[in-house]
């Protein structure tokens, strides 16, 4: 399955989405994790295949689903090297029961890149598939659809048919499979990005209604597919809407500069008394006029739970975080917000902090936007 339009950056467990996510090995430079649920799936097959047909049984469906995994990771990568020859990087891939998540800093707004981003996984399970035919031929195994088993069958087999499901399944015009890009890239040849994603989200969105009905009397399972893709269209159409608002828009539109910054050798108390005399709820921690950290608000209730209200800042700020130049395009700043765990951005300039940008204010930004452009056609929410 497809991924989410991804920031680039942090690795791993640093970012909230990876923190029941395990680092299984690199590939092409991009870190390959498997989500803690996945687990819970080997466990499933494997208690089904002994209880059904032994101890032989529940090895061969944790092969199979191991061999399938795999060749999720060649689709995905597959996406990754492919949007890698247009100058885009792949954060990771993460492994989940439902499939794969290639987290892509973006994807390419020119319709023909985006069409061979989208082909690339598809077409990948459409060539192992093949492969596999070859051999099944060779070997003199079953090849008809007919032949495939929940427990026992040709591994080959089914292997080989997985693949052809997988590539059609993916195929389907809906956010976020890659069926809903290969749409949107063609209507985009016709109208503007925006639009394209809008038109490709509804239909996307209307298949998953029809899938939820379908779920509801054959198959559960449906059920949950038909949420996963109404929400992944969901998404996709707020985030291309929410960067055509902001398009041409700089930093400095829309950083906040009435904000306090706390020093690194500050007493927690001094952030308590900041949060209670006004609205803000991270601070940037300076030295000398440099930043050097982000003291969040969950930093600064648990370094009281834990130290008491005299330990310094330094203590429990976020080394890690997010800057930006107040020229920079505001589009651009965008991809930022799920870098590093602390959202809040600090803008700087000349080694002086000069403002703050946080989700909350960039939904702001784009509503009043929107009121005062109303061709900028958008839903504003919140920014994750």
């Amino acid at each position: 399955m497809k991924g989410e339009m991804a920031r680039p950056g942090a690795t791993g467990a640093e970012r909230p989405g990876r923190r029941w996510s395990w680092k299984i090995g690199r590939l092409f430079g991009i870190d390959i994790f498997v989500h803690a649920t996945f687990l819970l799936l080997l466990l499933w097959v494997g208690l089904t295949h002994l209880l059904q047909g032994g101890a032989g049984a529940a090895l061969d469906g944790l092969g199979l689903i191991l061999a399938v995994f795999a060749t999720v990771v060649l689709h995905e990568l597959s996406h990754a090297l492919t949007a890698r020859r247009f100058g885009i990087r792949t954060r990771d891939i993460l492994l989940l029961p439902i499939g794969g998540v290639s987290s892509l800093e973006r994807m390419p707004e020119k319709p023909g890149q985006e069409l061979l981003v989208a082909l690339a996984g598809p077409a990948t399970n459409l060539v192992i598939a093949l492969v596999l035919l070859g051999i099944v031929r060779v070997t003199g195994g079953p090849l008809g659809p007919e032949s495939l088993q929940v427990v026992g069958g040709q591994f080959l087999t089914k292997l080989m048919w997985i693949n052809v499901s997988l590539a059609a399944f993916n195929l389907l015009p809906a956010f976020p499979m890659d069926g809903g890009r290969v749409l949107r890239a063609a209507l985009g040849l016709r109208m503007s990005h925006a639009r394209a994603t809008e038109v490709a989200a509804r239909l996307g969105q209307a298949m998953a209604l029809l899938l939820g009905m379908l779920g509801l009397f054959f198959n559960p399972l449906l059920v949950l597919i038909a949420l996963f893709v109404w929400m992944g269209g969901r998404q996709e159409s707020s985030l291309v809407q929410l960067r055509a608002a902001i398009a041409g828009l700089p930093i400095r539109s829309a950083m906040i500069t009435d904000f306090r910054a706390i020093g690194r050798r500050e007493p927690l108390s001094r952030a308590v008394e900041l949060t209670l005399a006004g609205f803000q709820h991270d601070f940037p921690v300076v030295e000398n006029h440099r930043a050097v950290g982000v003291l969040t608000r969950a930093d600064l209730v648990r370094g009281l739970s834990k130290a008491g209200n005299g330990a310094p800042v330094e203590d429990w700020m976020h080394r890690d975080f997010g800057t930006a130049k107040p020229g920079e395009m505001l589009e651009a700043a965008l991809s930022r917000f799920g870098e590093h765990e602390p959202s809040t951005i600090v803008v700087a300039g000349d080694d002086e902090v000069l403002g703050i940008i946080t989700p909350e204010n960039i939904s702001e930004l784009v509503l009043f936007e929107t009121a005062a452009h109303p061709d900028r056609r958008t839903s504003p929410g919140p920014v994750h």
